[in-house]
């Protein structure tokens, strides 16, 4: 009798608290440990996307800026001096990664020119530096397709866990009213809904910000190939 007594006291009592808290303190321990990883998933994805978010608005901007300034007829030499020697946003890394390549290169043209390797050199010099900067921009995305693919598995292990503890105090205590089944599986079920709410956005934004991404890595790369076509043309001019 007083084994039974302490498996049904980790079972809520009738008519006991069903708000989001009482039903977190109230769960098992292991179901706890699941809503709380879920809830610090759900924190670190929102963070993500608005970080995500902050970023491509801010690259996209600086990005209309700087070709405003690329293509205004400007000395190409001058906006390397002032952008392209220390790019602070992806599109000024690669016109200064072209242009750094470009100089290196303008003393030995001629030769560089009969093997057709000067547009090779830059156009290398800007796929390694487009490369590298959207793997900066797409930093954590990993993160969010992880949580968007397991969140949903982690909560409704929690689910599992749940159900299967409080069957077990349910049937120490010998009673199947729905005033004390139901608080115990109102605890499970809560770690599915943190499991849904943690993946939702998680796939939401995975999905709009990799097309984000992808339209801007697109962007970069028309970029180069511009650039590249232009600093072909001014080596076969002085040749």
């Amino acid at each position: 009798m007083p084994d039974n007594a302490v498996q049904a006291s980790s079972l809520p009592t009738p008519g006991g608290d069903l708000s989001l808290v009482g039903l977190f303190l109230h769960a098992d321990i292991v179901v706890q440990l699941v809503m709380g990883l879920l809830l610090v998933a759900s924190v670190c994805v929102w963070a993500i996307i608005f970080e995500k978010i902050t970023a491509l608005r801010r690259v996209n901007r600086e990005a209309d800026a700087f070709e405003d300034r690329f293509w205004s007829g400007g000395s190409l030499e001058d906006l390397y001096e002032i952008e392209g020697a220390r790019p602070n946003h992806p599109l000024a890394a690669v016109f200064g990664a072209a242009m750094g390549e470009w100089r290196r290169s303008a003393k030995v043209a001629g030769a560089d020119l009969a093997r057709g390797s000067v547009r090779e050199r830059i156009d290398r010099a800007m796929n390694v530096t487009v490369v590298r900067e959207m793997q900066r921009l797409e930093r954590m995305m990993v993160f969010l397709a992880s949580v968007g693919s397991i969140g949903p598995f982690v909560g409704l292990f929690g689910t599992v866990w749940g159900i299967m503890h409080s069957f077990s105090a349910i049937a120490a205590m010998h009673n199947t009213n729905l005033a004390v089944v139901a608080p115990g599986i109102a605890e499970a079920l809560f770690a599915t809904a943190m499991g849904l709410v943690a993946a939702i956005p998680a796939v939401l934004a995975y999905n709009q910000l990799s097309t984000s991404l992808s339209r801007y890595a697109s962007r970069l790369e028309s970029f180069g190939s511009e650039f590249s076509s232009i600093l072909s043309r001014q080596i076969e001019e002085r040749a």
